[in-house]
């Protein structure tokens, strides 16, 4: 037969179901008669290869499966994949047809019959050699130099890719299904859903919420860029993806989980999340083992988070601004670096730079989202504090928030003691930072394309706020333009996007193929992953301007959430900008 193929494009609120005609899709000998909404009516046939006096069908699908329904016969689930038909009374002569309608029923992705075992032989087995891939749901613009508005698209396809938790019935990404939903049950508390934080499971509270309080300062600061790429709807669903996960993990005034899975266990496992067995422990910070850091930047996230829905959806921006204001209380109150309680962060997610950075980044998204002087005074009073200047600033990432310190006092106070320090670090950053030979700045040999992508989103956000902004806004698009092929390379660095992208990007569950494949191997697997990680931003290249498309060099070829945050949002920005 012929089988059907499903590409789901939302446009806006509207999705589309667009059928395309994929043989190899679905094994011959199951017809689909009839599609209902979650739901098929399907129909085995097969010549009797010998005298039939009974009838057993194991079922293989491509997604998970809810149930199946067979009313001649009964049916055994062996797991969500796999379900056996048996009919002990069923007679047929050789050469007569062997029948069997059954009903299928789904959530999410239309599940395709990829397997069949009759009565103990295999007769179909497509998956072995032809899996369905997932296409691109992002569509080319025409937008030129390169296409900010299709690279935006498919950078909210990335963060699709990296949920964790139930997943909702608009999902784009149909490799990925529900997982860890398990989380939190050693502490008694739901901690599911957030984000995976890279191409490993752990869930790691503090870059997470410098992903969500940087998506959501996009999504305020070049809301017109958004609304041009139609992708405002998109970010906010990103946004409150994390900031409904945080809103979970705060139990108590003084007590919130900042992380869920241990590292070395997790990092051993290369597999799909859905396929986790291991313990995944709920780590947290109170009175006791305090967190500023975390607790500060969490605060921040729901704080700025609360900007972007208060026109939306203005209780659920209320619920937030109220966490943020306890949040940042409880950072303030009970001080230390959140990695000393976390002990398990120490060797993935360290705050360097320590926890003052956050405390006043925390209170001026307070501030801004408030509109009470309050927090901008105890901003500054960080600012005194901590004395943020005495050391010079390299970068703006999940660790050190200094330069966004600097731009917003800069909008919310104006003072040259503020906008001197951004303007100074700018200037550094065209003129005496160290680039590679392709004209990448190099701030980190760790996701050195990140970081460029940090410093050009302030760079033109400093563009946007009338601060040098033709000499800022064409450095922060050569910026953005290496990352999306402008190098002598001729070497897209995000994935499913331009010329030579990246197809091996350190990522577990890409890098698997469908069930009921396993993933053994795939780590060292030489071949593209099998699931393509449509806007994915992979490390980038060493300091000497070299790069290789290698699976196992996670320093250059890994992804993570921070790393497509300022980048989307500079994204919007050029296309405000256009």
């Amino acid at each position: 037969m012929t089988g059907v193929l499903v590409k789901t494009c939302l446009l806006g609120a509207l999705a589309l179901t667009l059928l395309h005609s994929g043989a190899e899709a679905q094994c011959e000998e199951t017809v689909i008669e009839q599609q209902f909404p979650g739901s098929y009516l399907a129909e085995f046939t097969v010549p009797a290869p010998t005298e039939i006096t009974s009838f057993s069908l194991t079922i293989t699908f491509s997604t998970p499966v809810d149930n199946v329904i067979y009313n001649d016969g009964t049916v055994t689930k062996v797991d969500d994949y796999t379900f056996i038909l048996e009919n002990p009374n069923m007679h047929a002569n050789p050469g007569e047809g062997v029948h069997a309608k059954f009903t299928v029923e789904f959530t999410h992705n239309i599940p395709y019959v990829v397997n069949e075992v009759f009565n103990g032989e295999e007769i179909c087995a497509t998956f072995a050699t032809t899996p369905v891939p997932m296409l691109n749901p992002c569509e080319e613009t025409g937008m030129t130099p390169y296409d900010y508005n299709q690279a935006l698209c498919m950078s909210f396809v990335f963060y699709e890719a990296q949920r964790s938790g139930k997943l909702p019935a608009d999902q784009r990404v149909n490799w990925r299904f529900d997982s860890a939903l398990d989380d939190g049950s050693d502490v008694g508390h739901d901690l599911t859903g957030g984000y995976y934080d890279a191409g490993d499971h752990v869930k790691f509270g503090f870059p997470m919420a410098y992903t969500a309080t940087v998506l959501a300062w996009g999504l305020i600061d070049f809301a017109e860029g958004y609304e041009a790429a139609g992708q405002t709807d998109y970010g906010r669903v990103a946004v409150k993806w994390a900031t409904d996960y945080f809103l979970k993990a705060h139990t108590a005034t003084d007590e919130l989980y900042g992380q869920v899975g241990n590292g070395g266990t997790d990092h051993a496992f290369w597999g799909r999340p859905e396929d986790m067995t291991m313990a995944r422990p709920s780590y947290k910070i109170d009175e006791q083992k305090p967190g500023s850091d975390l607790a500060g930047e969490t605060a921040a996230a729901l704080a700025a988070a609360s900007i972007v829905f208060q026109d939306v959806d203005s209780a659920y921006a209320a619920e937030m601004l109220g966490v943020a204001k306890e949040l940042y209380d409880f950072a303030d109150n009970y001080r230390d670096i959140y990695d000393n309680s976390i002990t398990d962060a120490t060797q993935y997610y360290h705050s360097w730079s320590g926890y003052g950075d956050e405390l006043a980044w925390a209170a001026l998204w307070l501030a801004r989202a408030t509109g009470d002087d309050t927090y901008l005074d105890r901003a500054k009073g960080h600012w005194d504090e901590f004395d943020f200047l005495a050391d010079d600033v390299q970068q703006f990432s999940w660790d050190d928030k200094r330069a966004g310190v600097f731009a917003l006092l800069t909008l919310l106070d104006g003072s040259s003691e503020y906008s001197d320090p951004l303007v100074k670090y700018l200037d550094w950053l065209k003129t005496t930072a160290p680039y590679t030979p392709q004209g990448l700045v190099f701030l980190d040999q760790w996701g050195a394309n990140r970081h460029a992508a940090n410093v050009a989103y302030i760079s033109l956000w400093a563009a946007k706020h009338g601060i040098d902004t033709a000499a800022n806004e064409e450095w922060a698009r050569g910026q953005i333009g290496q990352l999306l092929g402008d190098n002598p390379l001729y070497q897209s660095f995000v994935v499913g996007f331009g010329e030579n992208p990246p197809q091996r990007p350190h990522h577990r569950s890409s890098s698997c193929p469908s069930p009921p494949q396993t993933c053994d191997g795939m780590m060292t697997y030489d071949g593209p992953n099998h699931h393509v990680l449509y806007g994915a931003l992979v490390g980038g290249p060493a300091q000497d301007g070299t790069y290789n498309d290698d699976r196992q060099d996670y320093q250059h070829n890994e992804v993570a959430c921070d790393y497509n945050a300022a980048y989307s949002g500079a994204l919007a920005a050029l296309i405000e900008l256009s």
